[in-house]
């Protein structure tokens, strides 16, 4: 059994947030001993599922669902299937915004890095085909 402060330790959560998980009713099964919460293996391991669950984007609504499902067992599975297939598009989405501003950001670097060497008047005479492939290809995401 861990202490809170022995678990914001392990697992670099603030005491705040531990509490807060708490309070939501994320650790139903956790124990008191002298009102003092008492984290055992079990509650480690949903800890680790609220922070993956929390890092794809859920709200503290959808983990509570998700960990109730968990409680209920196998006859759960579709319905955590479906959320977590619902939320990894969510995911992908979000990755395909991110590597078009990756792309915008690269080939900005690439062209200052261009006009810092040879001036911004001859930068901006570079044609697409003496562009790197990768900042041709950022290029084309561009135009």
């Amino acid at each position: 059994m861990y202490t809170i402060g022995q678990v914001s330790k392990m697992t670099g959560l603030p005491v705040s947030t531990l509490r807060y998980y708490d309070r939501e009713g994320l650790f139903p099964d956790l124990e008191r001993d002298a009102g003092i919460r008492q984290f055992s293996e079990a509650e480690i391991e949903i800890i680790k599922t609220i922070d993956c669950l929390k890092k794809s984007g859920l709200e503290i609504k959808a983990i509570r669902q998700f960990l109730e499902w968990a409680k209920q067992g196998e006859s759960t599975f579709p319905e955590r299937l479906q959320l977590l297939e619902a939320q990894r598009e969510v995911m992908k989405e979000e990755m395909d915004k991110l590597a078009e501003t990756l792309a915008m950001i690269d080939y900005k670097c690439w062209y200052f890095a261009q006009a810092i060497e040879m001036g911004e008047e001859a930068a901006n005479q570079i044609p697409p085909e003496q562009m790197p492939p990768e900042i041709r290809e950022a290029w084309s995401r561009l135009k």
